[in-house]
């Protein structure tokens, strides 16, 4: 299910009698679909990254990544990505780059601002991530294809036929056969 997120950079207030009347409606800024999931906890989970989960707290100011299935290098090198381009774009602090208390998650709070939405900013910044991701998430997509195509359906010059002289049962020096014992070969 995707989310369409709206920045709009208002502040959000309600207007009562004796306050002073709300600020005029700004325009739309920018708008993103992410796939994302809100928890109870009102954390927001973008799922839309091949190897990792990314966990917005807006209440902790912090954003978290998971590898999602595999623990792998990728995964890592994705996290690492993600958070040079959220510290490039001054939206982490620096410093607070760590690892977190799950195996292979990476976490850092997010800069305080006052005149900002920082929650917006973080989803607006995390969807210019994605899509500046996706080519090299399809390029990976790609070489996995090619390398099981190549795997299951190699062509001409990549395979060879079956040739019976030459496969034999019984391939290199050691037999397989019960007669020859582990030490008898060996005479002191």
């Amino acid at each position: 299910m995707a989310i369409n997120i709206t920045i709009n950079g208002g502040s959000g207030l309600l207007s009562a009698p004796g306050m002073e009347a709300p600020p005029e409606k700004k325009p739309i800024v920018a708008t993103r679909e992410l796939k994302i999931r809100k928890t109870l906890g009102g954390d927001l989970v973008i799922f839309d990254h091949r190897d990792i989960d990314i966990v917005l707290m807006p209440k902790k100011n912090k954003i978290v990544s998971f590898a999602k299935e595999a623990y792998t290098d990728e995964a890592y090198h994705s996290s690492d990505r993600l958070f040079k381009f959220l510290t490039d774009r001054g939206i982490v602090v620096r410093e607070s780059i760590q690892g977190g208390n799950v195996y292979s998650s990476i976490e850092a709070q997010i800069e305080e601002a006052k005149d900002y939405n920082t929650t917006q900013l973080a989803l607006l910044t995390i969807a210019n991530f994605m899509d500046e991701e996706k080519p090299y998430l399809e390029f990976q997509d790609d070489v996995e294809e090619t390398y099981e195509e190549r795997m299951t359906d190699p062509n001409h010059e990549e395979s060879s036929e079956y040739d019976p002289r030459r496969h034999s049962e019984e391939k290199g020096s050691v037999s397989k056969t019960p007669h020859r014992g582990l030490y008898t070969n060996y005479t002191y």
